[in-house]
């Protein structure tokens, strides 16, 4: 089971979003997507940072407080983000999992990102696997 690297159950498919987007688009495109982050990636397909429900609320307050939406992905991303490389296997992947307490992680090749493993992925491949 070691041997089994985390690009075999990894999410392909995942939320990008642009910089500039509007954070109320943000923040509703990331809960119709029902997704534990949204990735933010530059023109080469290199990740710059992810945005999370926990980025959200500052704007979110703002917005209610306010009575009006302002400002943009660029300015609540996550930028320092710890990431997975695609070659690592399942069972050093769920002890990374174990330490922090993501819920989901950027798997990149480099720099570039390829996918996104969640907590549900990883459990979902224990279960297949006996």
């Amino acid at each position: 089971m070691a041997e089994r690297e985390v690009t075999t159950i990894m999410s392909r498919e995942f939320l990008l979003l642009d910089e500039g987007c509007p954070m109320r688009d943000a923040i509703a495109r990331l809960l119709a997507a029902a997704q534990p982050l949204a990735c933010i990636c530059g023109e080469a397909g290199e990740l710059l940072g992810v945005l999370t429900p926990k980025d959200c609320f500052r704007s979110a307050l703002n917005a209610s407080y306010y009575q009006q939406w302002s400002d943009t992905v660029g300015n609540h991303m996550s930028r320092s983000v710890v990431t997975l490389q695609a070659d690592i296997d399942i069972i050093a992947a769920a002890e990374v999992f174990q330490e922090k307490p993501y819920r989901a992680y950027p798997v990149t090749e480099g720099t570039a990102l390829v996918g996104v493993l969640t907590r549900e992925n990883l459990l979902r491949a224990f279960l297949e696997l006996g």
